[in-house]
């Protein structure tokens, strides 16, 4: 009976030390990311108050999916499946220039969702953005096309903005705060169509 009750011991030491060794090995966990409105864009000195529509937002297929996607070299990047961001990115694209616009024109009234035929006229803007390069401690590289439609009849203005920003510093969170920046840009641009004379 004590060698029975030795070799049920024995066997649960060994379960014990397995367990603690699986959770040892176990896989990391995903981290997940969200852009965000450059902190440095500055609000308008003066308003422009006019109504303004966002989306849609278009982008390559190579990044349009959960996972964050950098440049490892001219022919090869890397998915990675720890790295992700928290919603869609064309969505988190699409509000942080919605919230970049709302601080550059001084207007509450920039969205990404159509509030209705019955509101102010609304002047829309559609980003396709033809690429989305980012190289980890090097730069985040975007080019974009964009279209403003103003209220009414006027003719569509439209743009190109090609951005460099460096990422200063090494993991995510540079990544991502140069994204921002690059953001930043665009959005400027479009904020510059809406404001001056000849866009409006």
């Amino acid at each position: 009976m004590k060698r029975v009750t030795r070799s049920i011991a024995s066997a649960s030491v060994a379960f014990v030390a397995l367990i603690g060794l699986l959770a040892g090995c176990s896989s990391p966990k995903a981290r997940f990311y969200t852009l965000d409105p450059d902190n440095t864009v500055e609000r308008a000195s003066t308003a422009t108050p006019v109504r303004v529509v966002v989306g849609p937002v278009t982008i390559p297929d190579l990044v349009d999916r959960p996972q964050i996607v950098t440049r490892v070299s001219a022919n090869e990047v890397k998915v990675n499946e720890f790295a992700r961001w928290a919603e869609p990115l064309k969505s988190e694209i699409s509000q942080v220039i919605a919230a970049d616009l709302r601080t550059m024109l001084g207007s509450d009234q920039v969205t990404v969702v159509d509030t209705g035929s019955n509101a102010m006229p609304a002047w829309r803007v559609r980003v396709d953005i033809l690429s989305l390069d980012t190289e980890p401690a090097v730069a985040v590289s975007m080019d974009a096309l964009w279209t403003i439609q103003p209220p009414g009849k006027q003719p569509a203005i439209a743009g190109r903005s090609v951005v460099r920003e460096a990422v200063a510093g090494d993991g995510f969170e540079a990544i991502i705060s140069a994204h921002n920046r690059a953001l930043a840009s665009v959005s400027r641009d479009i904020a510059t169509s809406i404001r001056t004379p000849s866009g409006r």
